[in-house]
């Protein structure tokens, strides 16, 4: 029996929450990981930690990704430690439940470039590596708001644009990728359990709220979504292109 070969990914936002989670899901022997992070260096190297003990090789990488350069730069620091990066997971981004009256024009443009302008520049990056293995994975992390509004009166107007463009971007990368055999998804969760010390985008009392909001009456936890984009990143899955998997225990639904 031959054994699988060695696979790279690159997982944004791997310091904690859903891409930390991902990580440690995703470390084994035969697993080479590139974890992101924008500035919790602290946090990473727990992760990176963690994944090696589990078998992985680990290289780290720091950089805001949307500053111009930043994320061809993360992409050039992969494939320094690596070679080829043959997937991705896209998990970098914030929430901002601003409303409108209260957003600017700047605000909504930097959620457009943190978020689908920085997929779009990974992407682009890494295209001849995704196109080039023989199990070239993208995986982009995008968020209830851009489906479900109004829940516990809350509504996410920039955070809600910014992660709909992700996912028109994911599926048409997908429909480009295809005759190279590279698939293309997107992981939709709701709300979901924030690591002790985090930053939380809704006030603490609205948690209970927002589990109750949710059908299966809990809220995720960063484990189930990992578990998705495990799902997606395997063989097993390489004839589902161009899906969106709400994993969000019945919130879109609604």
């Amino acid at each position: 029996m031959t054994s699988a070969p060695e696979r790279t990914i690159l997982i944004t936002g791997a310091a904690s929450g859903i891409g930390a989670a991902a990580a440690r899901r995703l470390a084994a022997p035969g697993t080479r990981l590139v974890l992101h992070t924008r500035k919790n260096r602290e946090g990473l190297e727990s992760v990176a930690d963690a994944c090696r003990a589990a078998g992985a090789k680990v290289a780290i990488a720091l950089g805001d990704l949307s500053e111009t350069g930043a994320p061809e730069r993360v992409v050039a620091e992969g494939r320094a430690a690596f070679g080829r990066v043959g997937q991705l997971v896209a998990n970098a981004g914030s929430a901002d439940r601003r409303r409108f009256g209260e957003l600017a024009d700047a605000d909504v443009v930097g959620a457009q470039t943190a978020m689908p302008l920085a997929f779009f520049r990974l992407v682009t990056a890494l295209l001849p590596d995704l196109e080039a293995s023989a199990v070239g994975r993208v995986v982009a992390v995008s968020s209830f708001v851009a489906h479900v509004f109004g829940v516990n009166d809350t509504i996410f107007p920039a955070t809600a644009a910014a992660k709909a463009a992700i996912e028109a971007l994911a599926k048409a990368l997908a429909i480009q990728l295809a005759p190279s055999g590279a698939t293309v998804n997107v992981v939709v969760p709701g709300y979901t359990r924030k690591d002790p010390g985090a930053h939380h985008a809704i006030k603490p009392e609205a948690w209970q709220a927002a589990a109750d909001a949710t059908p299966m009456r809990k809220l995720a936890d960063p484990a189930d979504v990992a578990a998705a984009i495990a799902f997606f990143l395997s063989a097993e899955a390489g004839h589902i292109t161009g899906q969106t998997l709400m994993v969000d225990g019945g919130l879109s639904l609604r």
